[in-house]
């Protein structure tokens, strides 16, 4: 499939657009009140290991029931990035950033005297640009909280706050410099970086279009990989199998790259993305899917194998947001935008997609190692109906919020969800590498050769030794040392006699015993 260049441009002529995602939003329908005007955007959600939905609007953090009704309001001092959604931390904690802070919540103290939300770092941008909080990652395993800070570097921290280590894109190492090649100068991180904690690993990447691979207790560059050949601006995405994906919008690639080397396993062509930072999801069965603007779902084996999937006609649907992982870690939720007056046209190597509005959208739970749908509903539908009576219809929903609560809510998912420990466990264990066998063919002629082999070897063995034996003999007779030796047997002999009739002699024969027993001598 040629590699094509995807510049995408979707223009959805109703009010539906927003500054802040290109996702389509539906607060138009089903919800009637209250109006627009009065309601509220949510950032990106983050699904909880409590089945809850977590996500920010303005300076309010906010956790949702799956049914949409809200559970608890917290208000913090400042406001949230709507762009990032709220990161797990393990033990009931959650980490977030708003107003280029980061603020850790501790959901153990909510509704108690002990504060339940305080700033750990906090990283004002100076005039000249420096100093905002580009992305932010947490390892449970760790305990460790990492935040990368623009023209700064790469800071981590205890989930105490205090300061673990920290690095830049540029390190002078043994004599040569890490890193930067091209443009030292206006070189930094830019990238949101990303944990494999099956490595144990950190990855990030900085504007010259070079991939680094990071411990996560120090700051060492396991390796560096430039994939400035491909694009500058790329999504990255940990496996946690022994793989890390990197997606190419420009270009629209998607790489797969081993994490102990980072050279390039494979590379697969995929449609026009809808945005920049679209970032795929990984199974446990170790498929990686990514929606495309021409309808299609894109999902490829680890090896590489592609599959294509859609439950609609492509010509008039579109996928905009990354898919959603289900609760059992081997399913994910897909949503199809149906669009009126969907128009794609190619025009050298840049592929152009635009539409007018959107009619409706199907949610589908899909399992791409199988091809098995379990479930499939359009939106306004029957899903929609109890959301517009819940406390959503405060809020302006989108396709991503949409399927966080649809996989929250375990919506025709017949299969038993389990726990994190137990999806990472499986992704972790698809990293062991497999036994290979050296012989091929028929087993019972292989273990007849091994036992030829073997008897070959003890003759061989056999025949050395006689020789080493024979040929020291032959040394001694030349050295007439053989007489000597011979002399020497036979004294021994002789006085072993004579000690053996002494003691067999009772003592009244002593005087005569001794007579004979000297003649022995």
């Amino acid at each position: 499939m040629a590699v094509l260049q995807s510049l995408v441009f979707l223009f959805l002529m109703v009010s539906l657009a927003s500054t802040h995602s290109q996702s389509t939003q539906f607060q138009n329908y089903p919800a009637k009140e209250p109006t627009r005007r009065n309601s509220r955007r949510l950032s990106r959600p983050l699904i909880g290991h409590d089945g809850k939905v977590y996500t920010c609007s303005e300076k309010d953090f906010l956790a949702f029931e799956s049914n949409g009704s809200i559970a608890w309001t917290m208000h913090l001092n400042y406001t949230c990035n709507s762009d990032m959604p709220p990161v797990h931390g393990g033990r009931r904690k959650m980490y977030l950033v708003a107003d280029n802070r980061v603020i850790k919540i501790n959901l153990l103290n909510n509704g108690t005297s002990e504060p339940a939300a305080e700033v750990l770092l906090s990283a004002e941008p100076t005039k000249e640009g420096q100093g905002g909080i580009v992305g932010l990652a947490v390892s449970t395993m760790s305990s460790s909280v990492f935040v990368n800070i623009k023209n700064r570097g790469l800071f981590a921290y205890i989930t105490r706050g205090q300061l673990l280590w920290s690095a830049g894109p540029v390190i002078d190492l043994f004599g040569y410099r890490q890193g930067c090649r091209k443009n030292i100068a206006d070189c930094f991180f830019n990238s949101v970086p990303v944990i494999d904690e099956c490595e144990a690993s950190i990855y990030i990447s900085n504007t010259g279009g070079e991939l680094y691979s990071l411990s996560i207790r120090r700051p060492h560059f396991k390796w560096i990989q430039d994939l400035s050949s491909y694009d500058k601006v790329f999504t990255i995405t940990p496996g946690n199998n022994g793989r890390l994906y990197v997606t190419v919008p420009v270009k629209a690639l998607l790489l797969a790259l081993d994490v102990s080397s980072g050279n390039v396993l494979w590379e697969g062509s995929i449609g026009p993305l809808s945005t920049a930072d679209y970032a795929p999801v990984v199974d446990s069965n170790g498929w990686i899917s990514i929606g495309s603007l021409d309808g299609f779902l894109y999902s490829f084996s680890p090896t590489g194998v592609l599959k294509k999937f859609s439950r609609t006609a492509v010509t008039d649907s579109v996928i905009q947001v990354s898919p959603t992982l289900d609760c059992t870690g081997f399913a994910i939720y897909i949503s199809q935008t149906e669009m009126e007056g969907k128009i794609s046209r190619t025009v050298g190597e840049y592929t152009y997609v635009s539409a007018m509005k959107p009619k409706s959208v199907l949610l589908t739970l899909y399992v791409p190692a199988t091809g098995s749908i379990y479930w499939s509903e359009s939106y306004p539908g029957q899903f929609s109906s109890f959301m517009s009576q819940s406390d959503l219809r405060h809020f302006i929903l989108d396709e991503r919020i949409l399927l966080a609560f649809v996989a929250a809510s375990k919506t025709g998912n017949p299969l038993a969800c389990r726990s994190t420990r137990q999806k990472l466990m499986s992704s972790c264990s698809q990293v062991r590498p497999k036994l290979v066998s050296i012989y091929t063919g028929n087993e019972r002629a292989i273990l007849w050769f091994l036992l030829f082999e073997s008897a070959i070897m003890v003759v061989l063995a056999g025949l050395v030794r006689f020789c080493c034996i024979f040929w020291s003999k032959k040394k001694l007779e030349g050295e007439n040392l053989g007489n000597f030796l011979e002399k020497r047997v036979s004294f021994k002999s002789l006085s072993y006699a004579s000690l053996k009739c002494k003691f067999s002699i009772k003592e009244r024969d002593r005087g005569e015993a001794d007579q004979r027993c000297l003649n022995l001598d």
